[in-house]
This record gives C-alpha cells, sequence and structure tokens, in this order.
C-alpha cells in the first residue's frame, strides 16, 4: 500500500544548542516556520500529493506562484525570487541503474527553513543529517542557506562519483595495448562517449543553476556559498572535457589502425595484381586460337614461356624490393 503524504514527510529541526527530528500526525501540524530560532528542514518524498501540498502552502501563507511551480514535474534546473522565498528547482541524476537516469528535485528555501521536495523514495543526504544530528562542523550555527549548500554539495558530490565509475569503467579502453579495431570496441568508446556528454549536459545546467544562485540579491542568503560549489562544478565540466578527449584520441587512433590495416591489404592484393597481369598477359596471346603462331610450333615454347614468366615474375619481385614496397 503506498505511503501517504503524512508518512513520507519528516521534520529536522535544530540550532546550535538543540536537534529534534520528527514526523507529522495531521496537515495542520506542519508549520514551516515559527520565528524560535530553530532552523527547520522538512523533507517530502514524491510530488503527487497535490492537495496537501497546496494545503501546507496556502496555510503557511507562503507565495501561490509555488503550486504552479510544483505541479510542473519535468522542470529544468532553475532559480526562482519569490517573496521572502527562492524556490529552487534540480533535474538529478540517479546512479541505481545501469543506464543514466534522472529524477526531479524542489527545493523553498527561507532564511530559517528548508523544504526539500523528492520525486523519487532515498537520497543522498545521509551525512548531512548526520553532521546535524552529531552537531559536526559549523551547520547547526548556521542559516537555511548553508543547508541548501550543503544539499547541493551533496548532488555535486553525486556527479562526481558518476564521473569516476565512467572513468574508472572504461579505463581498460584507454590502453593503447588493448585498443582493439573492432565494430564492438568501437561501440563501446560510443557509448561512453554519450554517457560523458550527458553528464556534461546535466552539469552545465546545474552551473548555469548555481549562476543564478550567485547573483542572488537577499539580505539573509550568502551567494560565496555558492560561488565555491559554482567552481566545483566548472571543475567537474573540465574533467569531464578531458575524458572526452581522451576517448576521442581512442577512437581516432582505432580509425588509424582500421585505415592502416586497409592499406596493408590493399597494398598486399596491388601487388599480386602486379605480379599476375603480365603472366596473364603473355598466357592470353599464347591462348589464342590462331592457326599461325610461330612460337607454338617450337619443341620446347612450353618451357620457354614458363622460363619467362618465372623471370618475369622474379624481375618485378626484385624492383619491389629495391623500392622497399615489401
Amino acid at each position: 500500500m503506498p505511503k501517504t503524504f503524512l508518512e513520507n514527510t519528516t521534520l529536522i529541526q535544530y540550532n546550535e544548542t538543540g536537534y529534534q527530528t520528527s514526523s507529522y500526525d495531521k496537515l495542520e501540524d506542519i508549520v514551516v516556520t515559527q520565528k524560535d530560532g530553530f532552523i527547520r528542514w522538512i523533507n517530502t518524498y514524491g510530488m503527487e500529493y497535490e492537495d496537501q501540498l497546496k494545503a501546507v502552502i496556502n496555510q503557511n501563507k507562503l507565495d501561490d506562484f509555488l503550486l504552479k511551480l510544483i505541479k510542473d514535474d519535468e522542470q529544468s534546473n532553475k532559480v526562482i525570487e519569490l517573496e521572502h522565498l527562492l524556490f529552487v528547482s534540480i533535474r538529478v541524476l540517479k546512479t541505481d541503474k545501469e543506464e543514466l537516469d534522472s529524477e526531479q528535485m524542489f527545493f523553498i528555501v527561507s532564511p530559517d527553513f528548508v523544504w526539500s521536495i523528492q520525486e523519487q523514495k532515498g537520497d543522498y543526504f545521509g551525512w548531512i543529517r548526520e553532521r546535524i544530528r552529531e552537531n559536526k562542523g559549523i551547520i547547526r550555527k548556521k542559516k537555511a542557506d548553508y543547508l541548501l549548500f550543503f544539499l547541493i554539495e551533496s548532488l555535486i558530490d553525486n556527479y562526481y562519483a558518476i564521473h569516476q565509475s565512467y572513468v574508472d569503467s572504461f579505463t581498460d579502453l584507454m590502453d593503447t595495448t588493448k585498443i582493439k579495431p573492432t565494430p564492438e570496441f568501437t561501440n563501446q568508446i560510443e557509448k561512453q562517449r554519450r554517457n560523458l556528454l550527458n553528464l556534461k549536459k546535466s552539469a552545465n545546467s546545474l552551473r548555469t543553476m548555481l549562476l543564478r544562485l550567485e547573483k542572488v540579491k537577499h539580505k539573509d542568503i550568502k551567494s560565496s556559498y555558492f560561488s565555491e560549489l559554482k567552481e566545483q562544478t566548472g571543475d567537474l565540466i573540465t574533467d569531464i572535457d578531458f575524458e572526452l578527449q581522451t576517448l576521442e584520441s581512442s577512437l581516432n587512433l582505432v580509425f588509424s589502425i582500421q585505415g592502416h590495416r586497409l592499406n596493408e591489404v590493399m597494398k598486399t592484393l596491388t601487388i599480386f595484381s602486379v605480379i599476375f597481369i603480365p603472366l596473364t598477359f603473355l598466357a592470353g596471346i599464347y591462348g589464342m586460337n590462331f592457326k599461325n603462331i610461330p612460337e607454338l610450333q617450337t619443341e620446347n615454347g612450353y618451357f620457354i614461356l614458363l622460363g619467362v614468366m618465372l623471370i618475369t615474375t622474379l624481375g618485378i619481385i626484385y624492383y619491389f624490393k629495391r623500392k622497399n614496397w615489401f
């Protein structure tokens, strides 16, 4: 039986001296801000609870434009400034399948709360929950913008993990001693190249979103946090570009090997053709059905012709050797 909205919604509230995690028994209990010195992180799994989301937004007197934004669960990465709020939409890559997949995440942020809404169950934020619970670092001394910084950083770390998994998977492909000019090998390289291009596309989109976050003018949100994340994403894109160039070099090497082998085959066939063309010419002349061919009446004509063919063949081979053609 599918879980209800309340079962999929949890609360972590904390300040410098206290921490508490809980769930909700009824919608009326979901109060995102109480001005009591606590930072609240509300997390909801699932975007199909339209009526419940609407009720929470209305009872907390949040901007009703959020309803339209949340209803669209196929949004690209974007940042929208609302009254006293930020709405952040991120299309997040998932690694739990062999092929790249993605899910939508929304973050509604104010100075004292973050409401994260995730399309699917499960996330990469366990280590953040641990830091809050164990009071590690300075996260409990900071406002909600610092929590948003950690949440997005966790997503970037996931992108780095995806990139590293790709690098590990094609390490053998990059070994020049193991490059095989076969269709299967070429398909492997092309598949890895497509994966990296998809990853780069997502990373570029994430970096564009961070650029917008960096330009947000809000007195209680520090843009310097997101400048650091932008640099991390830029470094990731640089690493992806390097791997793409490496794959491109390997692909070019495969084509070069294929071209070289084709040239060798054509060279061998050409040598055999050059050798046998004059022999075919001689055989053609003395194979004609004319009665008056003087050499046909010669007692040793057959052996003489074989000798001429042998000398012709040896002469051609000697000429090729002198030219270093084989």
